[in-house]
């Protein structure tokens, strides 16, 4: 049987933890900082988020091998 290719956008967006739960990152904390507010800047602050229940299967049909 042929290897699976892990998605290489999904590898740069979510990773795993060593108890097999997927780690995200939150979004609207690239660029133009300058023109959002304390309050929204600080609310995407948590770097290191959990992915919904929701999305895991999918993620993990994306990431075969827990990159």
């Amino acid at each position: 049987m042929p290897k699976l290719k892990t998605n290489k956008a999904a590898k740069k967006r979510y990773s795993y933890t060593a108890n097999d739960k997927v780690k995200r990152t939150k979004a609207n904390r690239r660029h133009r900082l300058a023109t959002k507010t304390t309050r929204q800047k600080k609310s995407g602050k948590i770097q290191n988020a959990y992915a919904d229940k929701t999305v895991v299967a999918g993620i993990k049909k994306l990431l075969p091998y827990g990159n």
